[in-house]
């Protein structure tokens, strides 16, 4: 299993893209600005979408993908989400008036994308490959991924704060070689990351703690302009595992 990091972001500007994920050729973990790098044939190889939750920066490329792609589809691109974010692209997004309804075009009976929902703990198995979701702590209903195949596994903790459901599920199964986990601001908003649904240094090291585990932990989602500072307030946070940094273009052999 080979995952490709396209856009790892809290923004954009320069050489950043907002989170997407691309898992093999044929799967991506939510479709931000990263997905606008991928050439045409490249877009063409997407059949699932597993998103994390409805914000703009994690769902942005979805309606130009489909709108790009849409004579050349054969098979419907299946969008996977709890069903809070699911309604929210109908009604806010796909309502044939911020966009077209692709889940109705060219017609009701042949889609060139249909919705999937999902709940937090169950698993959807895509060519050998695991794809589990668990329920985290947003400021709107947002889960992380954990992906499993015969050779590794590697879990996503999308956007989140301070809590004790991303953890425990991890800590159910045997293994985790690699963990993609946010702090998106500085310590000196931790005011702001409990409002807003986010880690920081201060709040992610003792949920890391919780983790029985001892994967590759690579820190993602920072705000521009503060990568620097908040990947230093981690290295001095966290204690319990060794930490990178992850920056677009990273790819990792699971």
């Amino acid at each position: 299993m080979d995952l490709r990091v396209l856009g790892c972001s809290g923004g954009v500007g320069g050489q950043l893209r907002t989170t997407t994920l691309l898992i093999n050729d044929d799967v991506l973990i939510d479709a931000g600005t990263g997905l606008g790098d991928l050439n045409l044939q490249a877009m063409s190889c997407i059949r699932h979408i597993f998103l994390t939750h409805s914000h703009l920066d994690h769902i942005t490329s979805i309606p130009f993908l489909v709108d790009t792609l849409f004579d050349s589809i054969k098979e419907p691109i299946i969008i996977h989400g709890l069903a809070a974010t699911i309604d929210a692209l109908k009604k806010h997004i796909f309502n044939n008036v911020i966009w077209p309804d692709f889940s109705r075009l060219p017609d009701a009976e042949h889609p060139v994308m249909q919705y999937q929902v999902m709940q937090p703990g169950e698993i959807v198995e895509i060519d050998n490959r695991k794809f589990e979701m668990i329920d985290v702590n947003h400021i709107v209903p947002g889960v992380g991924y954990r992906v499993e195949s015969e050779m590794g596994s590697f879990a996503f903790s999308g956007d989140t704060t301070t809590n004790d459901t991303f953890w425990a599920a991890l800590n159910k199964r045997d293994k985790l070689d690699l963990l993609i986990v946010e702090s998106a601001f500085t310590n000196k908003d931790i005011a702001l990351c409990h409002l807003s649904g986010h880690y920081c240094a201060e709040l992610l090291a003792p949920d890391l703690a919780k983790l029985n585990h001892k994967p590759a932990v690579y820190i993602s989602h920072n705000k521009p302009g503060s990568e620097a500072q908040i990947f230093a307030e981690c290295q001095k946070a966290i204690t319990t595992h060794t930490i990178h940094p992850l920056s677009e273009g990273q790819s990792f052999s699971l």
